[in-house]
């Protein structure tokens, strides 16, 4: 199994563990595959500098290395046309699509309510613990 997770979910995991803790965890272990591409693993990045200002003593940068090395990086491609009301989030669509991914994992109500455009699902954390780990 492929997914893209959404910024909300990473940083929720690497910063406070709980649900998307135990995401990360499944994907360490190897039980499915994790795609990201150049724009999504950016916003990893600028959005984990600014959580690391806050909370000190988390090293995310572990983590976002390990995505970078271990993820499969597609190409950041746009959709032919907005989809979310949010514009921002039509990147984790676009990722998921290009990598061919099962589903994405998001918090995110926005990216959520687009669920199943183009056959892709967005499922939250909760979710995706209960159906596949």
């Amino acid at each position: 199994m492929r997914i893209v997770v959404d910024t909300n979910v990473l940083m929720s995991g690497i910063f406070f563990g709980g649900m998307p803790g135990r995401i990360l965890a499944a994907w360490r272990e190897g039980r499915f595959e994790l795609a990201v591409s150049p724009d999504i693993a950016d916003e990893y990045a600028r959005v984990g500098e600014r959580l690391a200002q806050r909370f000190a003593g988390v090293d995310v940068q572990v983590v976002l290395d390990l995505i970078v090395r271990n993820a499969e990086v597609v190409p950041s491609t746009a959709l032919p046309e907005p989809v979310c009301d949010d514009p921002d989030d039509d990147k984790f669509l676009a990722c998921a699509l290009t990598a061919r991914a099962d589903l994405i994992v998001s918090g995110d109500k926005k990216l959520l309510a687009v669920s199943g455009y183009e056959d892709v699902a967005v499922a939250t954390p909760r979710e995706f613990s209960d159906r596949w780990l």
